[in-house]
């Protein structure tokens, strides 16, 4: 499994990327899952929103990585 982080993302620009995922053919849970995390505030500091997404096929991974990372 391959794990892809992407930071400050809006939840929108998130469920597009899952939307143009699914329309590549990629299956959510099967090929792909994803976790958004919101912004927190701790006693350490605030914690930026992030969304983790989860690939069970290294190819998917790779080739989301090299897309989507900054």
């Amino acid at each position: 499994m391959i794990e892809v982080t992407i930071e400050d993302l809006p939840p929108n620009e998130v469920i597009e990327i899952v939307r143009e995922l699914r329309s590549s053919g990629l299956v959510q849970g099967q090929d792909f899952d994803f976790r958004y995390v919101r912004p927190e505030w701790s006693e350490i500091g605030d914690i930026e929103r992030h969304t983790v997404f989860s690939f069970y096929n290294e190819k998917y991974g790779t080739f989301f990585a090299l897309k989507y990372s900054k």
